[in-house]
């Protein structure tokens, strides 16, 4: 159940969270923009803060007073029913506004939400809106942690963002394959209730699945090793065509953030370069590489909706999970009206969903229902997988 008072001190640990993550960087880290999928971090901390403006504040409060009405056109991502916005590769081209601007500007939109929600009865719309506001900020923090990665990550120094940062949760388990009966199963987040859900998880409906199993345990590290060392990123006949023209494009022939060092294999994390823990769920690999993988073990990625039905029988969260089903909607599904309709639906083409969560997701922002989803291509985020027979 959602009060005011919950969505208020929801709001308020959402911000704050934000720029706790921010704390370990130097101040040049939050202007670099390595590569065209990453955002520099203050354009984070500008552009979460820009939504609630924009749709909360701008329309709702009276007589709001715009902090700067330059920031509309550069903290605007892809809303473009909202207005002009600076194209996404230039972000990391921006020295202004400045880190100590954006941060005045964080510090005028908390203080205008807190006063609007304090004195405002929020109507039913204007609470959805809200929800929306925070699962976006959260969403953006998963993004600031990867970004924030990848950006120290490509550095030749490969500084720590945080020496104490974990990656790693714990993995000592037997792998185990779990059986699922056929049957019909309810795939979807239900549009009654006040507990929070994204459109695309909308509406409920059934599926029919054949019987199958899927592993109780995440692909580890050292297992991907053996499909390197035989020969998977040379076999031609494990790939799709496209994901064989990217591995030979851009020479891939590891995971992402893998150095091989001396003979032996390390990796890039948030504490800094470590070698290679065996056990530990790999990570950091494309829907190709996941494809590969399984075709290499003989067997499968599981569907988004197998992933649902047995989801409740093993753990998950310490990864982001690749699945076989392609980004479409749902039964029934409709974008909202306005704006905020351009948050899901118009992406839904040319990519695939993966679902769980990672070691970055915000705290209150999983949920079995939950349908990430990504280009087959990117590694940037903490994606690992899961097989199914």
């Amino acid at each position: 159940m959602f009060t005011t008072t919950k969505l208020i001190e929801e709001f308020t640990k959402t911000r704050n969270r934000t720029e706790d993550l921010c704390q370990p960087l130097e101040i040049e880290d939050f202007v670099v923009q390595p590569v065209d999928f990453v955002s520099p971090p203050k354009w984070h901390l500008g552009h979460s803060s820009w939504f609630f403006e924009e749709f909360l504040l701008k329309p709702h409060k009276e007589g709001y007073q715009l902090f700067d009405e330059n920031f509309a056109f550069v903290f605007n991502s892809y809303y473009e029913s909202v207005g002009e916005k600076v194209v996404r590769t230039n972000r990391g081209n921006l020295s202004r506004p400045t880190v100590e601007k954006i941060y005045e500007y964080r510090k005028h939109v908390t203080a205008q939400m807190s006063e609007f929600l304090e004195n405002q009865e929020l109507s039913e719309a204007l609470q959805e809106v809200l929800k929306i506001g925070i699962n976006h900020e959260q969403q953006h923090q998963e993004l600031l942690m990867t970004d924030i990665k990848y950006i120290l990550g490509n550095n030749p120094l490969l500084p720590a963002y945080d020496a104490n940062f974990e990656e790693q949760a714990e993995h000592k388990t037997i792998q185990k394959w779990i059986g699922v009966p056929e049957g019909i199963y309810e795939i979807g987040h239900s549009k009654d209730g006040e507990d929070f859900r994204y459109d695309n998880e909308m509406g409920k409906h059934k599926v029919f699945l054949n019987e199958f199993f899927i592993s109780n345990k995440l692909v580890s590290n050292g297992e991907f090793i053996e499909f390197m060392q035989g020969g998977g990123y040379q076999n031609v006949l494990l790939w799709h065509a496209e994901a064989w023209d990217w591995i030979k494009n851009e020479q891939i022939n590891a995971p992402a953030y893998w150095h091989l060092i001396d003979g032996e294999w390390h990796r890039y994390t948030l504490s800094g370069l470590k070698k290679i823990d065996l056990e530990a769920p790999l990570t950091h690999i494309s829907y190709y590489e996941a494809f590969a993988f399984a075709q290499w073990k003989e067997l499968r990625l599981p569907t988004e909706f197998e992933w649902e039905a047995a989801q409740e029988k093993f753990n998950w969260g310490q990864r982001w999970e690749w699945t076989e089903s392609a980004y479409s909607p749902y039964p029934g599904y409709q974008k909202p009206a306005g704006a905020i309709g351009e948050y899901n639906g118009k992406f839904m083409v040319n990519q695939k969903v993966l679902r769980g969560a990672s070691i970055v997701t915000s705290p209150r922002h999983s949920r079995p229902t939950y349908r990430n989803f990504f280009h087959p291509n990117l590694r940037w985020q903490f994606t690992g997988l899961r097989l199914a027979k």
